[in-house]
């Protein structure tokens, strides 16, 4: 699969720049890779300076969290599509370093991530054997290392030989 999407992007950018050369001519479309990297230079910069701004933001709790790893993630897919060569690419590139057009794919972003968070998370929980229950009680032993503590709640017995905080769940 993955060498199916490199002849497709080899395909698609070969092709885009004979279609351009034939256009405007090799010298511009040179000319046109070598103004889009000085660009996408420039912005990569300027926007990773403005999601960093957003994520200190956020962390003092003046903006959602969400939108601002959305714009890092953008902005991070954005500048490496910036450094691949091609047309395509700087193209594509230069559209997520654009603040409106993020704004545009913010929602998206958020969307799938929170999708696929959701399954890792149930996916941890199937393999760590996690038991989920409730707290019942909560204790504090003033001596460290004093005897075993044992619960009766229900049909469970919860044994506690650590010593400090506890919590009982059933």
């Amino acid at each position: 699969m993955p060498a199916l999407l490199f002849v497709l992007y080899v395909v698609a950018e070969v092709s885009v720049l004979l279609l351009v050369g034939q256009a405007v001519g090799a010298v511009w479309t040179v000319l046109l890779l070598i103004a889009g990297s000085a660009i996408g230079l420039m912005l990569v910069g300027s926007q990773w300076r403005r999601v960093v701004e957003g994520l200190q933001r956020a962390a003092a709790g003046q903006r959602s969290p969400d939108g601002a790893i959305a714009d890092g993630v953008l902005v991070a897919i954005g500048s490496v599509l910036m450094f691949v060569p091609g047309l395509v690419t700087s193209v594509l590139g230069l559209l997520l370093l654009v603040p409106p057009t993020r704004f545009l794919l913010r929602p998206a972003v958020v969307f799938i991530a929170s999708r696929r968070f959701d399954k890792a998370v149930a996916a941890a929980r199937e393999k760590s054997g996690v038991i989920d229950g409730e707290v019942v009680g909560q204790w504090y032993r003033d001596r460290p290392g004093s005897a075993q503590v044992a619960i009766q709640q229900g049909p469970h017995v919860i044994v506690d030989t650590d010593p400090g905080w506890g919590t009982a769940t059933r």
